[in-house]
């Protein structure tokens, strides 16, 4: 038998014979291998573990750590759906059914009305499907071959679909046991894989997205390889509806979105309690790193923008208005400005780093589909900064970012990782100048003992960027704060700085941002804290319970006392009985009560109950208030 020559990922070279499925290579690499692998990566393709080995190449394994092994295991699911579904109900026309994040679907046209009762019988049906083990086999067909198959069984979707495929594509069919699907694959290599299924929700959707195409019913679902990560995932999911920042955002009374204004958020006062804290944490903590604070114009020139590029790469998401006859734009970014505001001064190398940091105010406009709470808005703050520098500081820099974000991020308990994101399809400047680029911040990141990962192409379009990714206490995952160098804008706007050696040069530009947007991170922090807001961030800070009416001129004293401490105080008044008020604070997440009655006017003093732990004891307000502010001060 001819022998092939395989490289695997660590560079090892292996002979196997020609015609060896992927499949029984990965069992004579180990067993365990060929249990946990799912798809793998011949030269850079993802296809079945069934392939078989024809030419010499490199083959990667993929387990479900890797997306591509999530993606066929959950494609695999998807196929295993419309199995049971076909099983089930007589009339059911296939639509899609591919992976998404964290789950899978599947379209169907039928004449049964899927109910939540439904789903728990077509999840029985799947189960028996994956206990049948059935292989799952790729089989490639002409256009004739595919057409005539779908046309007998009057699956016209399908019809439709192998139409508008090009007449160049390989036409591929997947079939397990008595059901077959056209896809391109990759699929697990059997039914038996897929062991920890959950059917999630229904919904409408219309064919291929065409809101005049007929109204298809969409069966939503998710798969784990293990029973017990599947768990943890609906675990995760029923804690992140708790947390809901929307509906938090209500019974708090944070925020709001209003009809008048669809993506435009209004802040509350208690909201603004929240964003004025993290505007002056920002504030004080950008003075302490080298920053000055600038404030440029929400509406500037049309041909800003067009100097910019955001004319060419942005416009369709900007909004525009016209000024005595001539074009203006509401700004999508602050850069501009920042640069602008540069460019107002001559500079010389002394000057640099130059470090300007703005709290700037942008619109963009983005489809009504995808906006979502404070999470995706149409009008949002960006915490920007600008750092204008010599090129031979460009790593110290970064350096000196990563260190703000760490800074940042810890104080709210936040971990994060990052990413580096390389050269756009569409991205403006030579191949050269990106590659300095990101190599600079590539070198920074390693300099820096930071671990990180490569999105390929994920760029800006104006250079390449490190984006950083925040867990939450519930294990999801955020991406807030980014660093993105730039050495095409200083050039698009003539920016320099006079050398030692008395010449012009070109300085290089940082953008980058730490919460990204207010908006968007106190989005994030109402979900991450479940709206139990560490007491620096409360909106109210203590709240005072007069046992009765006889007390209530006393409680007013002691609020008194913490209002001019600078302490968010509120006096519960309201003639109730205290253990109602109590559980009123709770419901308001108040991290401290201070219960008042006879004892407490007689000794002058107050009995503590502190969020999540109850009853602390009695002490005089001076112990309470000197407590209180250390942990103010501390932001514990």
């Amino acid at each position: 038998m001819e022998k092939l020559q395989i490289t695997l990922k660590d560079g090892a070279i292996r002979e196997v014979e020609r015609g060896t499925t992927l499949l029984d290579f990965a069992g004579s690499i180990s067993r365990g291998l060929a249990k946990n692998a799912l798809a793998a990566r011949l030269d850079g393709k993802t296809v079945d573990l069934k392939q078989p080995l024809l030419t010499d190449g490199s083959v990667e394994f993929v387990t479900f750590e890797q997306a591509e092994g999530r993606d066929a295991l959950r494609h695999s699911a998807s196929h295993i759906l419309a199995q049971a579904v076909k099983r089930l109900y007589d009339d059911v026309k296939l639509g899609i059914g591919p992976s998404i994040a964290n789950g899978f679907y599947y379209d169907f046209d039928t004449s049964h009305t899927f109910t939540p009762e439904d789903l728990e019988k077509i999840q029985a049906e799947m189960e028996k499907i994956v206990k049948e083990d059935l292989p799952i086999e790729r089989l490639e067909v002409s256009r004739e071959e595919a057409l005539q198959q779908f046309a007998a069984q009057g699956e016209v979707y399908k019809l439709e679909l192998i139409r508008d495929l090009p007449e160049d594509v390989t036409i591929s069919l997947y079939k397990q046991g008595e059901f077959v699907d056209l896809c391109a694959g990759p699929h697990v290599p059997s039914t038996g894989k897929v062991k920890a299924i959950k059917l999630q929700s229904l919904a409408g959707a219309y064919w291929r997205g065409d809101e005049k195409r007929k109204m298809l019913q969409r069966i939503y679902g998710t798969t784990f390889e293990k029973k017990a990560d599947l768990d943890a995932y609906l675990h995760m999911l029923e804690e992140a509806a708790k947390r809901d920042h929307r509906k938090l955002g209500r019974e708090l009374d944070l925020f709001s979105i209003q009809e008048e204004g669809p993506g435009f958020p209004f802040f509350h006062p208690k909201g603004m309690v929240i964003r004025n804290e993290l505007e002056n944490f920002w504030r004080k903590l950008h003075v302490k790193y080298g920053y000055q604070e600038i404030k440029t114009p929400i509406i500037l020139h049309q041909r800003l923008w067009q100097q910019s590029g955001h004319w060419d790469h942005y416009r369709e998401n900007m909004y525009f208005t016209n000024i005595d006859g001539e074009g203006y734009a509401v700004k999508p970014m602050n850069c501009p400005g920042g640069i602008l505001v540069y460019r107002a001064s001559h500079h010389s190398y002394r000057d640099l780093p130059l470090r300007t940091c703005e709290l700037g105010l942008v619109h963009r406009h983005e489809v009504s589909g995808a906006l979502h709470g404070l999470m995706r808005v149409r009008s949002f703050t960006q915490d920007d900064a600008h750092i204008f520098m010599l090129p031979s500081q460009i790593k110290t820099e970064i350096k000196g970012v990563i260190d703000l974000f760490n800074t940042v991020y810890s104080v709210f308990g936040l971990s994060y990782h990052a990413e580096l994101s390389t050269k756009p399809e569409k991205a403006m400047g030579s191949d050269e100048v990106w590659e300095t680029a990101t190599t600079a911040l590539r070198e920074a990141l390693e300099d820096y003992g930071m671990p990180y990962k490569v999105n390929e192409g994920d760029g800006a379009f104006y250079g390449p960027k490190i984006d950083f990714h925040l867990q939450d206490s519930i294990g999801r995952t955020w991406q807030c704060g980014t660093i993105q160098l730039d050495m095409l804008m200083p050039e698009k706007f003539d920016l320099t700085y006079v050398g030692e050696d008395g010449q012009r040069h070109r300085p290089v530009m940082i953008h980058r941002v730490a919460y990204g947007s207010m908006e968007r991170f106190i989005g994030i922090l109402i979900e991450h804290y479940a709206g139990a807001f560490p007491v620096w961030l409360a909106p109210v800070q203590v709240k005072i319970l007069p046992i009765t009416e006889r007390h209530a001129a006393y409680a007013r004293d002691v609020a008194k006392i913490l209002k001019d401490k600078e302490i968010r105080v509120e006096v519960d008044e309201r003639n109730e009985k205290i253990g109602y008020k109590i559980r009123e604070a709770q419901i308001d997440k108040v991290p401290y009560m201070l219960v008042v009655g006879d004892k407490e006017v007689e000794n002058r003093n107050v009995s503590v109950r502190k969020r999540g732990q109850g009853d602390v004891g009695a002490m005089t307000v001076d112990e309470f208030a000197a407590g209180l502010l250390q942990q103010i001060a501390d932001k514990s």
